[in-house]
């Protein structure tokens, strides 16, 4: 087995635990909990395998063939810096899972938790090993979905439904920026593949598309990474459970920004703009951030603000633009999650044991857990930045990057002080969660009685503390030489000489750090009291970031209202003229730009036979027209008529396949319009006082008329200068020729469809399924009040049929109109079927395929209700529109993804021929499953619908629990 497809294969192991934790009871924690600590370690060893050749400059690489033709591939590249981040992802994520099984509660719904943490996990190495930039923001946005889901875990709480919704907005919103910057960025580099990218610095930075791709890009990082302004989402996503909090929020999802920030540094930095935008930024961040921290009260609110104090940190340190401070960076970003990891995981055991995390309740808790509290100590010490430790190591370069001279601007002249004074800050903080947490006099009125958690709760917190002190004892031997590894991955030739030995002397950082030190001790010892009685940081704490995100979402909203209230109408009728009319515009464009001419072709006079058939559909269309505001059974008879006027002209005009659609579809559609008639309002009365229609009424007509007659007007035209025109100069004569070379099959309109067009195809059955399922959601919950379903034609029949409907489906009323045909139809499903799967069978060489057949077998259920109605049907057919529809969907995708097996593109299709003794031989094509699939999803899509109005009552109210519902 390969390096890639190991590397593949640890790819899929969180989606494949997610998948498998998703179906398992919701009490099965001990089992979930196994089964994502066990995925999480066979990644890891994985992960850990495939370093041997990255010292060497190896980049282990997979391809996948997407869209080669646009340069869109599923590409994994694993380098120094993707491996410390998995590392990361799958180690920290280990060590939270193991937590997590002693933090959750029982009485929730634990395997859903751990489904979406190993799907998040997935996510977050997808982002790492992505090489391709495309692929990178899918993920990202993955990513995104999964925090939303993790965050609002416990929905019940409304703080967290507001935190995830917070969350889920911001960094959704930055990534559709990163995704516009990285489309700009792979304009200029001719490529999305992501060497391409990083070999293409210098074309980057001199293109005029530099500082618009720059900001885009920035914004989404600056959102993911919670950089100010964007930093408000980050404290309300402290209402998630701790476990999301230690790991999404200290190791994994916030550092997507930064590592964005990291990989793109080769190609991105260096100019005046990444300076500006970059270190202000960062700067601002840090001080924010620190001072916010050190007024909080409760214990996750403080270590939250001073995540995005060290995120800004890091991110200052990218945005100086010096090899020595990207080494700074990303080393504080190794630092960072392995304390800032471990102290979210002791402040989960201290709300867990004492039953609250308010600062201000507690006191003493050193003499009822001593090892938590020792561990806890140990990393606040680590996030000080106190000597013998990892934060301190990376503290003091992050000092001697501030001492060094980097622009000469005024930023670059504060930033000794300012730096100085952020890591005192930083003291003080991390000092006030040790003394008034762990020391002082015993607790009381505490909802719980505090004491030690289990063991096994606390060995992450063990590792990642021994961590931070091994790494700050032998920096050189443990980290120094996986941070080589990681630099040079991303430095290269400008990978610059560094030290990461204990002493270096007495110099200008060790002096700062010892008066940062100094400095964070006295301002405790002087303020601790006031801290403890503050509701809010001063003058930052007046710029409530959460009510200024309440009051931009709500302007959008009153927008949105205001914009509905002038363009918006609930008269279907006006909604349907503006989109008619502004695709009539669009379509009016390429003829005002390059004019009208028609081909060399030429014209036939039309067969009298075809003219006369053209006739009666118009009529039929102009009767439907008129009819609609008369009779509306009358008008969707003549409708019918309509299509089948232009179902025959498909077929006189040497387009079966059409046709058969066209007939086909004419049938189902008019069962389902005529089903849902009777959920129509009344119609208003055209004609008012006086007896004439109002004015308002015939200008209303007539511009329908006109909009009418300019879109077949245009249509017409359109047509008739195809149709003049030669087969060489259509896109056909290419169709025609490669239909059966290429994809083994004579039908080329179902050859284009499986094969050559579907990626198209799978997207529209992909949304097909969607409206099918937003149709039986809505119609699921709708009940029309009686007097807006009966129409006047019908109220005859509704007074004399009122007792026999009460209760009862619209599926069993409409079987007692069909006593005499009942039976035929019955006796008429076995035939339905096997034509339904004859036309799939044989559309790859002959008018039919998946749709055809879907819609044909769908018409035989549609019987099979209107002869027996709803009850008897579902007691004989045990159809689960659902089911079809997901079969359907996995069938489509399956045969993409098979095609990857044999190293071809996504959805390439094979054929082949095979031979029968008796039968002789046939062809064989891969299309085949995927036209399976089109089947299914049409099939689970109609009858879904159907069983959506089949099964609304005329009379039946809906109980309290459905009102509720």
């Amino acid at each position: 087995m390969t390096d890639g497809t190991l590397l593949l294969i640890a790819l899929l192991l969180p989606y494949m635990g997610s998948l498998a934790a998703a179906f398992l009871p919701s009490r099965s924690r001990t089992l979930a909990a196994l089964l994502a600590g066990s995925q999480a370690m066979l990644g890891l060893a994985i992960v850990i395998w495939l370093y041997h050749g990255l010292p060497g400059g190896d980049v282990v690489r997979y391809q996948i063939e997407w869209l080669p033709s646009l340069g869109v591939n599923l590409t994994l590249r694993l380098d120094g810096l993707a491996w410390l981040f998995a590392v990361l992802v799958f180690g920290i994520g280990f060590l939270v899972v193991l937590y997590a099984r002693y933090y959750m509660s029982p009485d929730d719904p634990v395997p859903r938790f751990f489904s979406f943490l190993q799907a998040f996990m997935g996510s977050m190495l997808g982002v790492v090993i992505s090489g391709n930039l495309i692929q990178l923001a899918f993920f990202w946005e993955l990513t995104s979905i999964f925090s939303f889901l993790l965050i609002g875990y416990w929905h019940h709480n409304q703080s967290a439904r507001d935190g995830a919704q917070m969350a889920l907005l911001a960094t959704a919103a930055g990534g559709v920026c990163l995704l516009l910057g990285f489309l700009l960025i792979g304009r200029i580099a001719g490529s999305y593949d992501l060497d391409r990218v990083l070999a293409s610095g210098e074309l980057i930075q001199q293109s005029e598309l530099y500082l618009p791709a720059l900001i885009l890009i920035l914004i989404g990082a600056f959102t993911k990474s919670a950089q100010f302004p964007f930093h408000f989402w980050l404290p309300h996503a402290m209402a998630a459970p701790t476990p999301v909090s230690a790991y999404l929020h200290s190791a994994t999802m916030v550092k997507a920004g930064v590592f964005v920030l990291i990989r793109l540094w080769p190609v991105m930095a260096g100019t005046e703009a990444w300076y500006f935008l970059v270190a202000t930024t960062g700067l601002a961040t840090l001080l924010l951030g620190a001072w916010s921290a050190i007024f909080q009260q409760d214990l996750k609110g403080l270590l939250a603000y001073s995540t995005i104090s060290h995120l800004g940190l890091i991110t200052l340190l990218l945005g100086l633009g010096s090899p020595l401070a990207a080494v700074a960076a990303i080393f504080h970003t190794v630092n960072h999650a392995t304390f800032k990891a471990s102290l979210f995981m002791a402040a989960g055991i201290i709300d867990h044991e004492a039953g609250t995390r308010d600062l201000r309740q507690l006191s003493g808790l050193y003499r009822y857990m001593p090892i938590t509290a020792t561990l806890a100590m140990v990393a606040a010490a680590a996030m000080a930045g106190v000597p013998l430790l990892n934060g301190f190591l990376s503290k003091e370069m992050f000092l001697a990057e501030a001492l060094a001279a980097h622009s000469g601007t005024i930023i670059d002249q504060l930033l000794p002080v300012l730096a100085t004074v952020a890591s005192a800050f930083s003291v003080l903080y991390s000092l006030r969660f040790i003394h008034q947490t762990f020391f002082g006099p015993p607790p009381v009125n505490l909802p719980h009685q505090p004491a030690e958690a289990p063991p096994w709760m606390r060995r992450p917190i063990e590792v990642l503390v021994i961590a931070c002190l091994v790494i700050g004892i032998l920096p050189a031997i443990t980290i120094g030489p996986f941070l080589a590894t990681a630099v040079s991955s991303v430095l290269g030739d400008r990978t610059p000489h560094y030290s990461l030995a204990l002493w270096h002397g007495f110099n200008a950082p060790l002096i700062m750090s010892v008066i940062a030190l100094s400095a964070g001790v006295i301002l405790y010892l002087l303020f601790r009291k006031p801290l403890n009685n503050a509701r809010r940081s001063p003058v930052i704490g007046r710029l409530r970031a959460r009510r200024a995100f309440d009051t931009i979402l709500n302007a959008i909203f009153t927008g949105a209202q205001v914009l509905e209230n002038l363009l918006a109408t609930r008269r279907l009728q006006v909604q349907l003229r503006l989109l008619i009319g502004i695709a009539l515009i669009a379509g009016l464009l390429p003829f005002l730009q390059h004019g009208y001419r028609l081909g060399a072709v030429p014209v036939t006079l039309v067969d009298p036979i075809f003219g006369f058939i053209w006739l009666i559909g118009g009529v039929c269309a102009i009767g439907a027209a008129w009819q609609a505001k008369f009779h509306r059974l009358a008008a969707l008879i003549l409708l019918g008529g309509a299509g089948l006027a232009t179902c025959i002209s498909f077929i006189w005009l040497s387009a079966p396949d059409l046709g058969l659609t066209q007939l086909l579809v004419e049938l189902v559609t008019t069962v389902l319009l005529l089903l849902s008639l009777r959920w129509l309002p009344q119609r208003l009365p055209d004609i008012w006082a006086g007896g004439r229609t109002p004015f308002i009424v015939r200008l209303r007509r007539g511009g329908d008329l006109a909009v009418a007659l300019l879109a077949g007007a245009g249509m017409a035209a359109i047509t008739y200068a195809v149709l003049t025109r030669p087969l060489p100069d259509s896109i056909s004569r290419f169709f025609m020729e490669k239909a059966y070379s290429e994809a083994g099959g004579t039908n080329v309109v179902n050859v284009l469809l499986v094969d050559f067009r579907g990626f198209d195809t799978f997207g529209e059955i992909t949304v097909l399924s969607i409206v099918g399922i937003t149709i039986f959601s809505l119609l699921r919950r709708f009940r029309p009040a009686p007097e807006s379903i009966v129409m006047p034609e019908q109220q005859r029949v509704q007074n004399a049929y009122d007792e026999r409907q009460e209760g009862r489906s619209l599926g069993d009323t409409l079987s007692d109109y069909l006593t005499i045909p009942r039976l035929a139809m019955i006796w008429l499903f076995p035939v339905i079927v096997v034509l339904a799967l004859f036309l799939l069978l044989r559309g790859h060489d002959l008018p039919g395929g998946g749709f055809a057949g879907g819609i044909v077998m769908s018409i035989g259920v549609i019987l099979q209700y209107m002869a027996l109605g709803t009850r008897k049907t579902e007691a004989r057919l045990v159809i689960v529109p659902f089911r079809w529809i997901g079969i359907g969907l996995l069938l489509a995708a399956g045969t993409g993804i098979g095609a990857w097996v044999f190293g071809y593109p996504f959805l390439t299709s094979y054929f082949q021929y095979g031979h029968v003794p008796v039968i002789g031989k046939f062809p064989i094509a891969s299309a085949l499953l995927f036209d399976i699939g089109v089947f299914a999803v049409v099939v689970g899509v109609t009858v879904l619908v159907l069983i959506a109005l089949a099964h609304q009552s005329v009379r039946k109210p809906r109980t309290v629990a459905e009102e509720q519902d």
